[in-house]
């Protein structure tokens, strides 16, 4: 290649590019917008030779059409619901994730959300912080041993599979839905392996979402959902915001029917100052507040995996500008 090519990483990220570099160099010049809106690319991204899209806005085929010399388009990330994948394949060109950075991650938050619900350990130092209740145990009651007790995962992929491993360690009978995992996976983990997602609801004290957002999955888990879930049972979604209906899961605390939810990603993300959920989240004459905890879709994230999303996010960029088999087509 005579010349560099131009590598653009449209949002998010910013200076230093150390990791992007170190990958890139001598190969290609690297460019971060720290766009907000879609709209900020215009002028920017036609003749960039890779994009590198991360969440802030949707990329969609507006600004795909305007791509002249684009040979890929990378999310450093899990999820790629961001991303026209339609349009790109029209256009030629082929869209790339990187699937495995934050597994550890997202399971240690989803287990970490979950003990602190179940154990009574967020709602209590909510109380007792604001000076309600007195100084025991009483005003969480009850308050149930864990082991035992069915913990449901939803989608059971590479992050589904690290929270079974994780829950089973604390004595969890651990069941999975998944209609596209291959059979024997629940004999590989020691789980259960249930046909339908009512099935799965139906049964399990704390269920953890872990699936891709797609037409399939959009609202998953609404009212009728929860509904089905036992009385006093608890809902964690690290998965993607249109996965779960908040406002939904709002109601089922106010109305007692859920005893407590995680939630570390939401349909708008960052959600309207006056959306229900941030409402009743804050405050504290609401029903749902000392038994919510609200992450700002930050499951994904330690020092580690950070360094690990941008390198293998540079290095899918420089096997397409190289004419190399790239490993994460998802479209």
């Amino acid at each position: 290649m005579s010349e560099l090519a131009k590598v653009v990483i449209t949002d998010l990220i910013v200076e230093p590019l150390d990791y992007e570099r170190r990958v890139l160099d001598g190969v290609a010049e690297v460019i971060a917008l720290n766009a907000m809106s879609e709209a900020e690319l215009e002028g920017q991204i036609e003749d960039a030779d890779a994009i590198m899209v991360y969440h802030y806005f949707r990329f969609t085929e507006a600004s795909i059409g305007r791509l002249k010399n684009c040979k890929v388009i990378v999310r450093p990330g899990v999820g790629y619901d961001g991303v026209d994948i339609g349009a790109a394949r029209e256009q030629g060109i082929p869209v790339c994730n990187v699937p495995d950075y934050g597994t550890e991650e997202v399971a240690d938050s989803a287990l970490g959300m979950a003990l602190s619900l179940a154990r009574g350990t967020h709602f209590l130092n909510s109380r007792l912080q604001r000076g309600i209740g007195e100084w025991n145990v009483d005003q969480a009651l009850p308050v149930p041993r864990l082991r035992g007790r069915t913990f449901g995962i939803i989608g059971c992929g590479r992050i589904g599979t690290a929270v079974a491993q994780r829950a089973k360690s604390f004595g969890f009978d651990v069941v999975f839905y998944d209609p596209y995992v291959p059979d024997g996976l629940d004999k590989a983990l020691g789980i259960r392996r249930v046909d339908s997602l009512g099935e799965l609801l139906h049964q399990s004290y704390v269920v953890s979402a872990h699936c891709p957002l797609t037409e399939e999955t959009q609202n998953l888990i609404g009212s009728a959902e929860i509904s089905q879930m036992p009385v006093g049972s608890y809902l964690i979604n690290n998965s993607r915001g249109g996965v779960v209906d908040t406002e939904a899961v709002v109601e089922a605390l106010e109305e007692g029917h859920l005893a407590g939810a995680g939630i570390d990603v939401l349909e708008q993300e960052p959600p309207d100052e006056d959306s229900r959920v941030l409402s009743a989240w804050r405050d504290p004459n609401h029903p749902a507040h000392d038994r919510l905890i609200l992450n700002p879709h930050t499951a994904f994230y330690c020092e580690e995996g950070c360094e690990e999303f941008r390198t293998k996010g540079a290095q899918e960029v420089l096997r397409a500008l190289q004419g190399e088999p790239l490993r994460n087509v998802v479209n």
